[in-house]
């Protein structure tokens, strides 16, 4: 199994990725290889998330797969990132009234609509795919990307800021990441591509719960260490049909840093944390920046097909946004527990 498959974690539907994976690429199939023998290490929080994830949040369980110990080379970093950008990007689509995906194949961007400009959420690998997918993306649904007023890093991955200096020099937006996640770009990266365009210039370095204003709409930023020991992942209003949900989008969610137990403890803590407020807030729609955890491309095209009005997809409702916090919560402790076994 090629480790980049459970640590860069594109993508449940991908092809690559499955044949990686080792079954036939369907989400439904990743129930089967999250199965740990009685007895295992992790064996009863791996049932425990494969309960919670039901038949609708299977993506999620390949979490639950063995992590490795040590962190991808270099070699199979670029190796693997090249052949996930090869892959055909899906077309750009809208997911509410006032969010629209203009995203790859395997990683997401969201461009956030207010009455005062446009506030993208990450910025894909490279200025090659920040020109094509999101430019491009963005004109093809009606937006103007000279109105990216603010780009929210949610971590300091090169296939979510690669892009970012592309943008910054064609319209001038400021550049939001954490603190911690800003330290690492000025220091040493945890992973390097010749794919992914350099990371941007510090710029807006927020702290957990800063909340970034633009017109009508107010981001919150929650940081949810764990991928990253500064990941972002922002909650914002939503409107689909001119009904308002609540929505949070999931910064960063692979195990991708080897046996590092206070790692895994911070991101055991974030998602408990976030389903607690989850409930606080009526959390009911459950984003991500890698469209295999969410189905972002299914439920753009299930949107397309029944129209605005109607049940949106994308709206899980409440419970379902705390289960799918679950499945990650018990998968990582599952990680932990194999590791300290």
């Amino acid at each position: 199994m090629n480790r980049l498959t459970l640590t860069l974690i594109a993508a449940g539907v991908a092809a690559l990725l499955a044949s990686c994976a080792g079954n036939s690429g369907n989400p439904g199939n990743l129930s089967n290889s999250s199965k740990t023998a009685p007895g295992q290490a992790g064996a009863d929080h791996v049932a425990a998330a494969t309960a919670a994830a039901g038949t609708d949040l299977l993506a999620l369980t390949v979490l639950c797969k063995p992590a490795p110990a040590t962190r991808p080379s270099h070699e199979e970093v670029d190796r693997s990132v090249g052949s996930l950008i090869a892959k055909p990007a899906p077309a750009p689509g809208q997911a509410f009234d006032n969010l629209y995906f203009v995203g790859a194949s395997w990683v997401s961007a969201w461009a956030l609509k207010t009455s005062d400009g446009i506030i993208l959420i990450d910025a894909l690998n490279n200025g090659q795919e920040a020109a094509t997918l999101i430019e491009g993306g963005m004109r093809k649904l009606g937006l103007n990307p000279a109105d990216i007023k603010y780009i929210i890093v949610t971590h300091a991955h090169g296939d979510h800021y690669g892009g970012v200096n592309y943008l910054v020099e064609r319209y001038h937006p400021r550049v939001v990441m954490s603190q911690a996640d800003w330290a690492m770009t000025e220091n040493k990266l945890e992973f390097e591509s010749s794919h992914w365009g350099p990371p941007p210039k510090r710029d807006i370095a927020i702290k957990d719960g800063d909340v970034i204003t633009l017109g009508d709409t107010r981001v919150t930023m929650y940081v949810t260490p764990g991928h990253t020991a500064g990941t972002i992942s922002p909650v914002f209003d939503v409107k689909s049909g001119g009904a308002p949900h609540r929505a949070m989008l999931w910064g960063g969610t692979a195990f991708n840093f080897g046996k590092d137990i206070p790692r895994l403890d911070s991101y055991i803590d974030a998602t408990g944390r976030m389903m607690r407020l989850a409930d606080e807030q009526k959390i009911d729609v459950m984003l991500s920046n890698h469209s295999g955890y969410d189905g972002t491309v299914e439920k753009l095209a299930g949107r397309a097909s029944q129209g605005a009005a109607q049940n949106n997809p994308f709206v899980l409702g409440t419970p379902t946004v705390k289960r799918s916090l679950t499945v990650m919560n018990e998968c990582a402790r599952a990680t932990r527990d194999r590791f300290n076994s």
